[in-house]
């Protein structure tokens, strides 16, 4: 998948786009970049509603490509380094958003099936499992 940066585009439809390829994933945008294996503030967060011109910290405008096989921290030096724009994965786990801040090494592939397998539980762990000693 490619996504378009122009100056006109809003964070929130940059982010609709990254959801249609990996569903179980998001990007949130930050006023800084977070220093590797570190998680960024919440405080920090960019409003989606927000266009590019309005907190690209570079003038850069282009394509960025994206795929299952490139790294979480690949994809997120890509947006900073290219478009001026940190960025950080999050990976959905249950009803929550997790940072992926211990897990960049891996592909946004292995990151939306680890999601997509916390999501739907799989046919072997449906029974509880039975805490009781055996006799």
């Amino acid at each position: 998948m490619e996504i378009t940066i122009t100056k006109d585009k809003t964070l929130k439809e940059i982010q609709k786009e990254f959801a249609k390829r990996f569903p179980f994933l998001k990007i949130e945008f930050y006023k800084q970049a977070h220093q590797e294996g570190k998680g960024s503030l919440k405080k920090n967060t960019l409003n989606n509603k927000l266009a590019i011109k309005q907190v690209q910290k570079n003038d850069s405008t282009g394509t960025i490509k994206i795929h299952g096989l490139l790294k979480v921290s690949e994809l997120e030096k890509a947006f900073s380094k290219t478009f001026g724009l940190p960025v950080q994965v999050f990976r959905k786990s249950g009803k929550v958003w997790l940072q992926t801040t211990a897990t960049d090494n891996l592909t946004l592939a292995e990151q939306n099936q680890m999601a997509k397998e916390k999501e739907v539980p799989s046919a072997q762990s449906s029974e509880p499992m039975d805490y009781h000693e055996q006799e």
